[in-house]
């Protein structure tokens, strides 16, 4: 099951340090402005260089809409993560600083 956060709770949590951000959406959607912080891992890479996501930390998953958020934190769930969020409605819900 995947559990979802508000943006404004994203954006709290990132500026904290309390979770990582791992941006799963292609190169161009990520160099026309991200999260600031957040780690670009697109999600067809993501099984792949799952090495880079630490086990011991919250992971809050983004992608442009959410569907591909989603289905990343499924894949992460199966591979063991236990605190995995994804962000509801994606970029497309982010008013947030960008990068």
């Amino acid at each position: 099951m995947v559990h979802h956060l508000t943006a404004d709770r994203v954006e709290s949590m990132a500026r904290n340090g309390q979770a990582v951000v791992v941006d799963v959406r292609e190169s161009s959607e990520y160099k026309r402005g991200h999260i600031p912080r957040s780690r670009h891992i697109p999600l067809g890479q993501l099984l792949a260089r799952l090495r880079e996501v630490a086990k011991d930390k919250t992971i809050v998953v983004v992608c442009q809409s959410g569907n591909r958020s989603s289905r990343a934190c499924e894949l992460l769930q199966q591979a063991g993560y236990r605190h995995v969020y994804n962000l509801a409605g994606g970029m497309n819900s982010w008013k947030g600083a960008l990068d």
